[in-house]
């Protein structure tokens, strides 16, 4: 069997795992995908965090410990969240160091309430960069209209940032000018640039299935044609807009004085709809200097048949500006379509973490000491 994650990590594409759980973290799993499956970085979000915790494998001690403390439910969630990300973060340490800081990375999302609260998101993240107290934690930020100047606001207090729920590419400009603003805050504050990094999550099978929807219910041949496509181009066309950004005078300065450059990362890469290749979101976006973090089924699948040819990406721009064009023809509108992704998105995170409010609660409860 040829090394497909091997190679694709040859080609520059980071491999990180979306997922995490404590039970991932005590059974040496998380080590032993590190040691043999190129994993370099690990991704959570309030969904991951919820399932995980929802499980009960591993949080029954500390629960049970917090139960006796009476802490809030909030406080509990973000004792036992922070703490698994400690721990993977921990076992990512010596990546974090051999690579210089660019991955060995473990991502932790603010609380989704905050999304549209750009005062509250900034202390949020101050608050989890001291609690986890790791230099290889990146904190997730929703690229909202209000995630905007958080973002630049965090970088410039010299927190590493990962932003999320990117879908549109206008929205995606807005963030890499987030993230060089902040930079340039950073500088005038006399931190140390080099210290910070950054990577963009640009969303990718969403786009598709909400686009696919669309397209089904058109139902024309010339529209089923276009099935499968939206997602891909319009996540080559990011890359286009990052290629651009960091050619810009404005990056070179920032590079300058010592400056990473964000790096986009494909999220949501599991294949949703059987008709596609269950690998599509890996191999059709190979490019240098991106992350790719993947859900276990898809990273298991790549390395069992993904074949990895190179860059995918260089040289597609025109067909793929064509096929978003040949949407928008049928009728289905882009800024529509993203703009309800983004809502959605920020939605499912936010109704995760009530699911995991309320089952946390129960469980404190069921622990809770006797008076007597």
């Amino acid at each position: 069997m040829t090394d497909a994650l091997k190679r694709l990590s040859e080609e520059g594409v980071a491999i990180w795992l979306d997922d995490l759980s404590r039970k991932r973290i005590t059974s040496g799993n998380l080590a032993e995908m590190i040691d043999q499956q190129h994993v370099v970085g690990v991704t959570t979000n309030p969904t991951i965090f919820q399932k995980a915790i929802s499980s009960g494998d591993g949080y029954e001690q500390q629960l049970a410990d917090l139960a006796a403390r009476k802490v809030t439910v909030e406080e509990a969630i973000r004792m036992i969240t922070t703490a698994d990300v400690r721990d993977a973060a921990d076992i990512l340490r010596p990546v974090h160091d051999a690579t210089g800081g660019k991955d060995g990375r473990v991502s932790i999302e603010v609380d989704p309430r905050l999304a549209h609260n750009t005062r509250a998101t900034v202390a949020e993240a101050r608050q989890l960069a001291w609690l986890v107290d790791r230099p290889n934690t990146f904190i997730k930020i929703p690229a909202t209209e209000a995630g905007l100047p958080a973002i630049a606001e965090t970088i410039g207090n010299g927190i590493s940032v990962n932003v999320t729920l990117i879908f549109s590419l206008d929205r995606y400009r807005k963030v890499m000018d987030a993230f060089m603003t902040g930079l340039e805050k950073a500088r005038e504050r006399g931190l140390d640039l080099s210290l910070i990094h950054s990577v963009a999550s640009f969303f990718v099978s969403r786009v598709d299935t909400e686009i696919d929807k669309r397209i089904d219910a058109l139902g024309t041949d010339e529209a089923k044609a276009l099935r499968g496509k939206a997602a891909v181009a319009n996540a080559r066309l990011a890359y286009q807009e990052y290629e651009q950004a960091f050619a810009s005078d404005r990056w070179a300065a920032l590079e300058k004085a010592g400056a990473n450059k964000q790096r986009p990362l494909w999220a949501s890469t599991g294949v949703k709809d059987k008709a596609y290749s269950d690998t599509m979101y890996v191999t059709d976006l190979v490019a240098p200097n991106t992350v790719n973090t993947m859900p276990e089924a898809t990273l298991l699948a790549t390395e069992d048949h993904g074949v990895i040819t190179g860059d995918t990406v260089a040289g597609t721009y025109a067909q793929a500006r064509a096929d978003l064009d040949a949407v928008e023809a049928l009728g289905i509108s882009y800024d529509e379509v993203v703009q309800l992704l983004e809502d959605e998105g920020v939605d499912k995170f936010e109704a995760s973490w009530n699911d995991l409010l309320k089952s946390t609660e129960a469980e404190l409860q069921r622990l809770a000491p006797s008076e007597d």
